[in-house]
């Protein structure tokens, strides 16, 4: 393990639950969009290291992560407190399943998140290959409340600072699921009745065409799982696209 130390340029606290942070690139990793890599730090002379998808996109000259805060979690418990010059480990070796390679190729790029599962997603969409590959990516983020819809400012004018690599064909909807909002529900809900398709596609769901990445709780994947098997749908890995993949690599923080 090729275990590198950065140091962390900005750190934003968008709630009680949720910070996200960059740190600097000092070292040309190779990695895919949407790939994670062990990040943590040293404490008591011993390093702490999660898993943590890289926020930024390959071509970007600095690192960012987003993190929830868990209070007596053996990582975040300590790396919540983290602040500007202070020290990130990073492990330059990156891997993961939410690579557009492992889909087969499709008309619409569907990327589903929850909480901090959006992390990969924010790489994934900028990079120039995804547009080139899909008529449509459209990006979901659920979450219970509103003050947790990290970076929505930046996704509701993406199109708009990313237009370069975007050539308009980005699109980002978000739900809610504890909060009175114009699109309240799981996000599973959504697939399963076509009102995701509906209102951002206006296209049923064709599972030879439509792809999709997911990253979000246990219980979400698991869902999406069945139903998409359920549909006659194939999961993909790093040997056989597929018609969606799925993110199982996360553990407590």
């Amino acid at each position: 393990m090729a275990i590198k130390i950065e140091k962390v340029t900005s750190v934003k606290h968008w709630n009680d639950k949720v910070f996200s942070f960059c740190t600097t690139r000092s070292f040309p990793n190779k990695f895919n969009n949407g790939e994670f890599a062990m990040i943590g730090i040293q404490h008591e002379g011993k390093k702490i290291l999660r898993a943590y998808s890289f926020a930024s996109a390959n071509h970007e000259d600095q690192l960012e992560f987003i993190s929830i805060k868990i209070q007596d979690g053996p990582l975040t418990s300590k790396l919540q407190h983290i602040k500007e010059g202070d020290e990130i480990l990073v492990n330059s070796k990156a891997t993961g399943t939410l690579v557009i390679d492992y889909l087969l190729p499709g008309r619409n790029l569907y990327l589903i998140s929850t909480g901090t599962g959006l992390a990969p997603f924010m790489s994934i969409i900028k990079d120039p290959a995804t547009y080139e590959r899909f008529d449509k990516v459209i990006l979901t983020h659920t979450v219970q409340y509103e003050n947790e819809l990290v970076y929505k400012d930046v996704l509701e004018n993406f199109n708009e600072q990313w237009n370069e690599v975007t050539q308009d064909k980005f699109l980002y909807f978000n739900t809610l699921t504890q909060q009175d909002w114009s699109r309240k529900g799981r996000i599973t809900n959504w697939i399963k009745d076509q009102s995701l398709f509906e209102q951002t596609t206006q296209q049923e769901l064709n599972i030879e065409k439509d792809r999709f990445m997911i990253c979000g709780s246990q219980g979400l994947n698991a869902d999406l799982m069945d139903h998409f098997e359920s549909l006659g749908m194939e999961e993909g890995n790093t040997s056989t696209p597929g018609q969606f993949v799925v993110e199982k690599a996360f553990v407590q923080r």
